[in-house]
């Protein structure tokens, strides 16, 4: 049995109003494969309270300027978040001075 933090079932106007994210922003971490949200037969995208949980945290790591591939690669390989900022801060410091690898 599924817990309810697993069921599908909140639209992506309540998920804007309970996150504080813009629907825009929502679709766009969507579109990055930061999220996955079901589909209606008619498209409608449904989330559960678990993706509430994840969204909150992408935002907050977008917040301290992480990058959505950043996001992603983290949550592929796991990296700790101490080493993921050190490479997100040298990727940074790379680009101000325009120095390629």
């Amino acid at each position: 049995m599924s817990s309810y933090k697993d069921k599908k079932v909140i639209t992506i106007g309540v998920m804007s109003e309970l996150t504080g994210l813009s629907e825009r922003k929502i679709r766009y971490y969507e579109e990055r494969k930061l999220i996955f949200p079901d589909r209606t037969q008619g498209g409608t995208r449904k989330y559960s309270f678990d993706d509430v949980e994840r969204l909150i945290d992408i935002a907050d790591k977008m917040e301290d300027g992480m990058q959505t591939f950043d996001i992603r690669r983290m949550e592929q390989k796991k990296l700790p978040k101490k080493e993921l900022r050190e490479r997100m801060l040298r990727g940074q410091l790379n680009a101000a001075f325009n120095i390629r690898k």
